[in-house]
């Protein structure tokens, strides 16, 4: 297991010390701190009990490939590399395979039916279950609803997971990490963002000839 010393959004916004981000990020440090904390607890735990860090970090090296984020991607993949480096090329395959747009479902709300769009609902193939295993096919089959289908995430949808051996608490903490990780990612992209807009212009290069 790594013990990362630095802040995780910094890293994956690219955020050195000093920067100007970096202190609008400090303007809110009860928020920097609870994030930092909900990594830890979340995916580095000092007692990760039967949902296993390997498990954690494959959850994680999926949601940043379904989310295109290619500096988390890598981050939660060396995480994965170090833990369980068999599974990084089945990770990617499934995730190439699960990659979509969103979200999709359908809206229970009389009202809001109208606005409902349907859309893939994924699940690995034989040799991708194969590959991940019971566990982490169920889980990987779960975290697609909650990125792409969140609004069809209800009571049934979890009997998979409990068929595949997932126990109450670790359906609780797997759907943790999966919300967690969509605002971790949500954040680091935007300052991301924040950050490319606010850079100063280059100047202009000056030809030999003027």
């Amino acid at each position: 297991m790594s013990t990362p010393t630095a802040d995780i959004i910094d890293l994956l916004a690219g955020i050195a010390p000093g920067d100007v981000l970096a202190a609008v990020r400090d303007q809110r440090a009860q928020a920097r701190e609870n994030a930092q904390r909900s990594f830890e607890a979340l995916l580095e735990p000092a007692e990760p009990g039967t949902f296993a860090l390997s498990e954690r970090y494959a959850v994680a090296s999926f949601v940043s490939q379904l989310h295109g984020f290619a500096e988390a991607t890598a981050f939660y993949g060396d995480l994965l590399g170090d833990e369980a480096p068999a599974l990084t090329v089945v990770v990617a395959d499934a995730a190439t395979a699960a990659a979509a747009t969103g979200p999709f479902g359908a809206y229970r709300e009389p009202d809001l039916r109208g606005e409902a769009t349907d859309g893939v609902r994924w699940a690995p193939d034989a040799a991708t279950a194969a590959a991940l295993g019971p566990r982490l096919s169920a889980a990987f089959t779960h975290t697609h609803l909650l990125v792409f289908r969140p609004r069809e995430a209800r009571a049934q949808a979890l009997q998979a997971l409990v068929d595949a051996g997932w126990s109450a608490d670790d359906i609780v903490s797997l759907s943790q990490l999966v919300a967690f990780l969509s605002f971790q990612l949500r954040v680091a992209w935007g300052l991301r963002l924040l950050a490319a807009a606010s850079a100063p212009l280059a100047p202009a290069t000056v030809s030999e000839g003027a």
